[in-house]
């Protein structure tokens, strides 16, 4: 998976102890109510597009980035779906808690395409026939196409299995 320039800075410097990042993941619905997925060519599974804010950028400007440098399709940005940790160890041992805020967005040009090495496919998928997905992302597309709901965010106090936290 490729590193921004800053990050492969950090890791120089720590190895592949933990790094805190904030990231931006989307959610890009379609006009035809259909989910935009990569399949990760680190570990084979099906996610949501998404990766490190570069410093100095919004998180909404790297969610558009994120989505066209991974599946060619432009988007726009519609509202906040929600926010959370969430740690990932890499295949190569890099251990990152990513502060991932979610967007749903909308398709508005581009084709859907393997468009850089973080895919090795890139589809629309209805809801009806979503491929196996981590908690993480199912949360993530529930809690974006729903209107009616506020910004999804861990409450403090209660425990998720699938979120970091402190022991």
């Amino acid at each position: 998976m490729a590193i921004s320039e800053y990050v492969g800075g950090l890791r120089r410097v720590v190895g592949t102890s933990l790094l805190m990042l904030p990231s931006a993941c989307a959610v890009v619905v379609d006009d035809r109510g259909r989910v935009l997925l990569g399949q990760r060519s680190d570990n084979g599974q099906w996610s949501l597009p998404a990766g490190a804010v570069d410093p100095g950028e919004q998180p909404a400007e790297a969610a558009v980035r994120e989505v066209f440098e991974e599946t060619g399709v432009r988007i726009a940005v519609e509202r906040l779906a929600g926010v959370a940790l969430r740690e990932v160890t890499y295949p190569n041992g890099d251990l990152c808690q990513y502060l991932t805020v979610w967007f749903r967005c909308r398709a508005v040009g581009g084709e859907a395409v393997v468009n850089d090495e973080e895919s090795t496919a890139v589809d629309w998928f209805s809801l009806a026939a979503l491929p196996e997905l981590d908690a993480v992302d199912r949360l993530r597309i529930e809690t974006a196409l729903d209107d009616a709901a506020p910004a999804w965010f861990a409450v403090p106090g209660q425990v998720y299995d699938w979120l970091p936290g402190r022991a």
